[in-house]
């Protein structure tokens, strides 16, 4: 799908830049508030340095993963998707 990650890179704790299937590519950051539930794991930088792309998701060990689709709207709208 046009919405599949294709490459992902860490720019920060808790940012990241995201490139798409399409070409469209954009920043993602992760409010602190959203380090809740099963992405709590995320606060620890070593554990969110970890990221990688898994069949289109950016993804990170124990399952945690991002919506592509989501991502993909949000950037295509604002050129960063926020998660709060």
């Amino acid at each position: 799908m046009d919405y599949d990650v294709i490459e992902a890179q860490v720019t920060g704790h808790l940012t990241f830049r995201v490139r798409f299937a399409d070409g469209l590519s954009g920043s993602v950051r992760l409010a602190p508030s959203h380090l809740h539930g099963v992405f709590s794991t995320l606060v620890d930088p070593a554990v969110f340095a970890q990221l990688c792309v898994t069949d289109g998701f950016v993804s990170w060990p124990g399952e945690i993963d991002l919506a592509p689709d989501a991502m993909h709207a949000a950037i295509r709208e604002r050129g960063e998707w926020v998660l709060r």
